[in-house]
């Protein structure tokens, strides 16, 4: 039963919380498009239900709109995210909506898409259907926080990794100092981010792969950007010989026209970019450029110098920093605990959560 305060009932909620289940279950899938879940309910009961595809389409009301088309007519449709009312690569959802001759619209938070934002309201109460919003917006808030910040800052979300010794020490070379949970954790942040960003001295250090290999999902392995001012990279390194879907980009500032013509040949997106007055790129506008690229979500992997920049320019959002229970005993190796020691300065007033991975310790910064 609903109330003055409360205008929506238990049912109202419990088929919400379907639909954000249901979003939950494709975040890091759907590309530049939000996970949204969709639940259509006729006389109390579900009579179809979507989640926005694969790689962002189709969206999640037409998926389910058209699973069980005669039954949607005066129905209720449960929506996480404001549904699209603008012209893309495909049709509004609310053409959708009302083509399909619903009754009622309950979504649970607007889309800050310029295109959207507070706009779908209006055309569907145009067209008689009882439109509400807002219902358990702070759970849904939650599944939105990289899709809204991206919208309404027009900039990439960063999110970094580093994975260091019990002694808070890195190496130099492939060398994987945490153990198996730790690295499923890494590979499911490759695949939940469009693209990951390295500098040529780790490339050519550690000769990284930087895919997703996790079975079933190692077609989501983002794109890989190097930076790499003097283009000093290993033309044997793993990522060029594996271009093949050629989803590799350099940002550089060299005339080496020999060494750039190989490149191209071997596919290599190469992004010529001016440097400042300390010779180096301004980090800020090269994720400005990689956002207007189309690359939105962005996991940085590197060594010490780089990150070192960012947390001191303030580039990330999140940060996952692991600690194996290992000692490093090659002799090359840097010491990073004054990462970790900004890292608890930059997000002293936010939040951290410390996890346990069998004898790893993995502190997420968010």
């Amino acid at each position: 039963m609903s109330t003055r305060k409360d205008k929506f009932s238990k049912k109202d909620r419990f088929f919400m919380k379907v639909a954000i289940n249901l979003a939950k279950s494709h975040i890091g899938l759907t590309g530049t498009n939000p996970s949204v879940g969709c639940v259509v309910v006729k006389k109390n009961e579900i009579v179809s239900f979507g989640v926005t595809d694969i790689n962002g389409r189709p969206h999640a009301e037409t998926i389910a709109l058209n699973k069980n088309i005669k039954k949607v007519s005066g129905s209720t449709v449960y929506l996480t995210l404001e549904p699209c009312s603008h012209y893309g690569k495909t049709p509004p959802c609310t053409n959708a909506l009302i083509k399909s001759k619903v009754k009622k619209v309950i979504y649970s938070v607007e889309d800050h898409d310029d295109r959207t934002f507070n706009k779908s309201k209006k055309i569907l109460r145009s067209k008689k259907i009882l439109t509400k919003s807002g219902l358990l917006k702070n759970e849904t808030k939650k599944i939105y926080k990289t899709y809204n910040f991206i919208k309404k800052n027009n900039f990439p979300y960063v999110t970094g990794k580093i994975a260091t010794s019990s002694d808070f020490k890195i190496a130099r070379g492939n060398f994987q100092i945490t153990n198996d949970y730790s690295k499923n954790v890494t590979h499911q942040l490759r695949y939940k981010n469009q693209g990951i960003l390295t500098s040529y001295k780790t490339v050519n250090s550690d000769n990284p792969q930087l895919n997703c290999r996790l079975n079933g999902l190692e077609h989501l392995s983002p794109t890989k950007i190097v930076i790499d001012r003097d283009l000093k990279i290993n033309l044997n390194s793993y990522i060029l010989k594996n271009n093949s879907k050629k989803k590799t980009i350099i940002f550089h500032n060299s005339k080496n026209k020999k060494k750039i013509n190989i490149l191209k040949k071997m596919k290599i997106k190469l992004v010529y970019f001016k440097v400042e007055n300390d010779n180096y790129f301004d980090l800020k506008k090269v994720l400005k450029k990689i956002h207007g690229i189309g690359v939105h979500n962005i996991l940085v992997e590197c060594g010490k110098s780089l990150t070192q920049k960012m947390i001191t320019q303030n580039l990330f959002n999140e940060f996952y920093f692991f600690k194996s229970n290992k000692v490093l005993n090659f002799r090359y190796k840097i010491d990073v605990l004054d990462i970790k020691k900004n890292l608890n300065s930059r997000f002293k007033n936010r939040k951290f959560v410390n996890t346990y991975l069998d004898k790893n310790t993995l502190t997420h910064y968010y």
